[in-house]
């Protein structure tokens, strides 16, 4: 998924164009506001933690483009490309490494880093039903 800031900047073309020079698939996509109920069972895994709060009020604040990435290895290779989670620390090469503003902070106190990506199959079937009834 694509967040509000990586829109809000205009990002997408670049990124599903780095996530297809990578050998991945788009197989589909689509620009949408996340709703409050959304966003909750998407960040369900962090909601004992002191950003979450932050973290919804981030990831609802504008548009971001959902997507179903396939290919072989998907999930390691994808999360390799985007980067490590602070842009800060992301590797030059990398989606938030490569991109990453200057200000990496949102007025939400939430680290804006251009990206989710689900970590196992189990959290891609769970989030991309979120996204994909």
């Amino acid at each position: 998924m694509i967040k509000p800031d990586g829109v809000a900047r205009g990002l997408e073309n670049e990124i599903f164009k780095r996530v297809e020079n990578a050998g991945l698939n788009v197989e589909v996509r689509q620009k949408m506001s996340l709703t409050a109920e959304q966003a909750a069972e998407l960040y369900k895994p962090h909601l004992d933690k002191p950003f979450y709060p932050g973290l919804i009020k981030f990831i609802t604040s504008g548009a971001v483009v959902a997507c179903v990435v396939s290919g072989e290895s998907a999930i390691g290779r994808l999360r390799a490309l985007m980067g490590a989670t602070d842009p800060m620390k992301a590797e030059a090469g990398t989606i938030r490494g490569d991109l990453r503003e200057e200000i990496v902070l949102s007025e939400y106190g939430t680290i804006k880093n251009l990206v989710h990506g689900s970590d196992s199959p189990e959290s891609a079937e769970r989030e991309i039903a979120i996204f994909f009834k």
